[in-house]
């Protein structure tokens, strides 16, 4: 009996796997495992998104308009050259269908976002995955991995989930020892969570360049996760193309109209910056009182690394901080075997987490 056939290569792709939700445990859950903030969207967000359901029978405005006239003026850009999806991850699936196909090629590093291979592969084109250094993209080994077959660079600066990042001029190094026709994909989901000052972006890459695009989310410090919504800065001629395969409806009226609250309400924003900053620090130095390795972080999460020896390992850890309501995020998928992510949280569970590992390792 015949049946329809998937075309070649959709099986190789290992599927997206989320972290553990904590459904099913009893008691008081802290869901660390998404990187999730812990504050939830503004206020604002939630009153404007409240008043938007009365209008449900209504189709958004297909281009998602007034939330690129607003993300604009927030960061100086041209509406024009915005496009809003469903989630940076929509966008990033975009780019792929546009610029890749059987016979391409396109690098990310070792511990990148594990959608840019399910983009990649399932446009027929060749995943090409790199080695980090000191769990860092390194811009000389992605130039070493180019090929004439290269189409498209993905980097996810900050990366998720190592928390590392590129500075800026070795960002422009990377784009600049790249050829022309190379798309490189600044992946810029967790950018709102950096505070180095050596760090930019994307913004000014994509404006002095025309084969460069950045992509951001609403997900993270904004709150917004449930509602899919990102967007990406690009050049004319990208936008174009992208628009040509884009849906005409792929951003919701009230996922729209709560971003646009999101992104004025800077109280809220700088709150939860203030909050993160500070516990990253906190986090980083506690925990690596305790023996452990904390790779430095300027994400809103960090990783943490477990010996081998038993008793000690990730996933001994992992259960002993489950069963205390504590869920944080194995690595297996990432090729991180030894390690946990640990989403920072409210000033409660981060604690809880310290005390739980404290007692874990017997120190």
């Amino acid at each position: 009996m015949s049946r329809p056939v998937p075309k070649p290569g959709i099986l190789d792709i290992a599927p997206y796997v989320a972290g553990k939700s904590g459904a099913g445990l009893s008691g008081r859950v802290f869901k660390l495992s998404a990187n999730e903030t812990p504050f939830g969207p503004s206020p604002k967000a939630i009153e404007v998104y409240k008043t938007a359901a009365s209008h449900l029978e209504d189709y958004p405005e297909g281009s998602s308009r007034v939330l690129r006239e607003a993300i604009g003026r927030k960061f100086g850009l041209d509406p024009d050259r915005i496009i809003c999806g469903a989630g940076s991850d929509e966008i990033l699936n975009f780019l792929a269908h546009v610029y890749l196909g059987p016979g391409d090629e396109a690098i990310h590093t070792a511990h990148g976002f594990l959608v840019y291979p399910i983009a990649t592969m399932s446009n027929g084109a060749t995943n090409v995955i790199v080695p980090e250094t000191d769990f860092t993209a390194n811009v000389d080994v992605i130039l070493k991995a180019v090929t004439p077959r290269t189409k498209l660079v993905w980097l996810a600066n900050p990366n998720n989930p190592t928390g590392t990042y590129l500075p800026f001029d070795e960002v422009k190094r990377l784009r600049n020892g790249l050829p022309s026709h190379v798309l490189l994909v600044v992946d810029a989901a967790y950018s709102d969570y950096v505070s180095r000052n050596d760090y930019e972006s994307g913004i000014e890459l994509v404006a002095t360049t025309d084969n460069t695009v950045m992509t951001r989310t609403f997900s993270k410090i904004y709150g917004l996760a449930s509602l899919r919504i990102g967007w990406m800065y690009g050049p004319e001629h990208i936008v174009d193309a992208v628009n040509r395969i884009r849906g005409p409806f792929n951003v919701s009226t009230p996922a729209m109209l709560a971003a646009v609250a999101a992104l004025e309400d800077t109280e809220h924003y700088e709150m939860s910056r203030t909050h993160n900053e500070r516990w990253r620090t906190l986090l980083t130095e506690d925990i690596g009182k305790l023996g452990l390795k904390v790779t430095p972080s300027v994400g809103n999460f960090i990783l943490i690394h477990f010996p081998l020896d038993k008793g000690k390992t990730s996933d001994e850890a992992d259960a002993f901080l489950t069963q205390r309501g504590l869920i944080l995020r194995a690595l297996k998928n990432y090729k991180l075997p030894n390690s946990l992510r640990m989403t920072i949280g409210t000033e409660e569970a981060n604690r809880l987490v310290v005390e739980a590992l404290t007692e874990f390792m017997g120190t």
